[in-house]
């Protein structure tokens, strides 16, 4: 019995451990910068096809501006893409949108 909870309190340890460091390098990532005019020529905003923390601009509510997505493809944050190009993105909740899905 001794085994189980020291193996559990082990796994509970690590658990922990993954989740301070997966807080701290999304810290220490450098901040991504909106886009400017000139690298928006081309391109189009596609929502819900970012990775937590790497959108290029704010949406709506949770986000505020480049690098503010709290989750990987949230709804409403968007990247730029080559324009015609969005909405054959597939993510793993659907595809890329031109508007913000809630």
């Amino acid at each position: 019995m001794k085994n189980a909870s020291t193996i559990s309190a082990l796994v509970g340890a690590l658990a922990v451990a993954g989740a301070l460091a997966g807080a701290a390098a999304a810290q220490n990532m450098p901040a991504k910068k909106p886009p400017t005019a000139a690298q928006e020529v081309g391109m189009e905003k596609c929502y819900g096809v970012a990775k937590a923390h790497q959108n290029d601009c704010k949406a709506g509510a949770g986000t505020s501006c480049a690098g503010s997505s709290t989750m990987d493809y949230q709804a409403n944050a968007w990247s730029l893409v080559k324009a015609g190009t969005c909405t054959t993105i597939k993510t793993p909740n659907g595809m890329g949108s031109l508007t913000a899905k809630m």
